[in-house]
């Protein structure tokens, strides 16, 4: 079976890892440093901070934008649920405003109604599956209602909006090094900003609510969400292989379309001008879903359903009310396919002929 998800892991990593156990210095030191430098730079930003994980990354940059009690951030209610949770764990609400039936990200319209309904404080948008959600609108929503612009950007690594990295358009954006995004840590996540108080409060909270003179002079109550000195070796040798490796997910997904396009019922992503997708997911529209996920799996292709419920819908959010139709009706009909960069040309033509012969319902 070829699965929707294979994460690299080469000598280079394994060497990384081993100068770092030899140096004794396993937990957050001069590699995490190093490491949030460097991907800073990548993001065209002028600071990173590192976290143990990107729902971590998520809570450090709400707090460092000063959210808390009694404060409402619009965000997506088609996502994974850490985008919202990251929200209510800072003590805020989350509200929900409906996506774009196209590129599955927040609808700028929608989203300027709902902050002017809540009275929101800032705007959490996603780059779902990895194409940028649409900046220039969103960052002018924000100007105009007076709110910041928080990128979620755990699925983007390497993805571009008018030519800049995403991260580097929001007052901060939260990048996640889960393993199965385009590159990783093992586990851990990143704050990019542009805005030096807002990674100085990040880089605080991170580490216990220490000041930057360190040791025991703790100004505020934080948490331990440091990343290692292990992770950040692991992520220095993904980040060089990100471009190339966006790059050959790019070129799957180009041989994804042309096998799409020619099959009745079946919806290729799209990737609006300006905006340059760096498929973590290559998600599909199809209503006759089960129908798709069975034929390609009889065929020994690996399928996900990223995600099967809206938000709003999900148990943990049942006191929630949203009128978000788009959300609710992409939960019922998307599928991902294998697009990582680990295909071989035989796994690449496998997937292209099982699309290619699929029989759907088209509605």
């Amino acid at each position: 079976m070829i699965p929707v998800a294979n994460p690299t892991f080469g000598e280079a990593e394994q060497e990384a890892v081993a100068d770092v156990l030899e140096s004794g210095m396993v937990a957050d030191g001069p590699e995490v440093r190093r490491f949030e430098d460097e991907f800073a730079a990548a993001c065209d930003a002028g600071h990173a901070v590192a976290t143990s994980n990107g729902t971590t990354a998520l809570v450090a940059a709400l707090k460092a934008l000063g959210v808390g009690e009694g404060d409402a951030v619009v965000t997506t209610p088609f996502s994974f649920v850490a985008s919202a949770n990251a929200i209510r764990l800072v003590g805020a609400t989350p509200v929900f405003a409906d996506v774009d039936p196209e590129t599955y990200n927040l609808d700028a319209d929608a989203t300027r109604a709902a902050v002017r309904e809540a009275d929101a404080d800032g705007i959490l948008a996603v780059h779902l599956y990895g194409l940028p959600a649409d900046l220039s609108a969103l960052a002018d929503v924000a100007e105009e209602e007076d709110a910041f612009l928080l990128e979620d950007a755990a699925q983007a690594h390497g993805a571009r909006f008018d030519g800049s990295p995403v991260g580097s358009f929001g007052d901060a954006a939260a990048f996640s090094f889960y393993p199965t995004k385009n590159m990783t840590t093992g586990e851990g996540g990143m704050v990019v900003t542009n805005r030096e108080g807002v990674a100085e409060a990040a880089a605080s909270y991170v580490n216990h609510g220490r000041g930057g003179e360190g040791g025991y002079a703790h100004r505020e109550v934080g948490s331990n969400h440091r990343m290692t000195s292990i992770a950040a070796a692991i992520g220095r040798v993904q980040l060089e292989r990100l471009p190339a490796w966006v790059e050959a997910r790019r070129e799957n997904a180009a041989a994804l379309s042309a096998a799409v396009s020619g099959v009745d019922g079946i919806h290729a992503p799209v990737e609006p001008d300006g905006r340059r997708h760096a498929y973590h997911q290559y998600t599909v529209r199809c209503e006759d879903r089960e129908t798709l996920a069975d034929h390609l799996e009889a065929a020994g292709v690996g399928t996900g359903v990223y995600y099967p419920t809206a938000i709003p819908d999900l148990e943990a959010y049942d006191d929630f009310d949203a009128d978000v139709p788009v959300a609710r009706e992409l939960a019922e009909s998307v599928l991902s396919l294998p697009v990582h960069p680990n295909l071989s040309d035989a796994d690449l033509l496998q997937v292209v002929d099982a699309v290619q012969s699929a029989e759907v319902e088209a509605r």
